[in-house]
Order: structure tokens, then sequence, then C-alpha cells
């Protein structure tokens, strides 16, 4: 994986079963990447990882990216 901007806008895309669970919820935007990486592993089911993405500057990341960003070295934010 090539150097991530944790800093960057970013969209969240929920899995199917999140869209259907949650009601009207069909995705989420985010001023900075790192909070989205957050929001999906802190407060996501896990269940609801699996078919959700990331978009950050027109690149996406899958459930298991997601996962490898928040436990990279470089994240940010306080876990």
């Amino acid at each position: 994986m090539t150097t991530f901007d944790y800093t960057a806008l970013a969209e969240l895309y929920p899995a199917r079963s999140w869209k259907r669970n949650a009601g009207r919820v069909t995705y989420k935007r985010f001023a900075a990447a790192a909070d989205a990486v957050r929001f999906a592993i802190e407060e996501l089911p896990p269940e609801f990882l699996l078919g959700t993405y990331l978009e950050v500057e027109e690149e996406r990341f899958d459930g298991r990216q997601i996962r490898l960003l928040y436990e990279s070295k470089d994240y940010p934010l306080t876990r």
C-alpha cells in the first residue's frame, strides 16, 4: 500500500446489510479519512465491515484494507 493521506476527504460506502438495517443511511462523508477509518472499525458492527468500502482520493479500500489502515503505525488518532 502506498502512503495513505489520513487528512484527505473520505466517503464510506456501507455493505448492503448495513443499508437495510440502518434504514435511510446510504453512505457517510468525512472531512478526514482518519475519522472514517475510526468510524468503520469502532462504530460499525464487525460483520458490516465485510462489503463496506472507503473511498479516498479516487482509491477504494475494502474492509480488510480499512482494518490495516486502522492498525497502521501511521494512524494518527488515539485508539
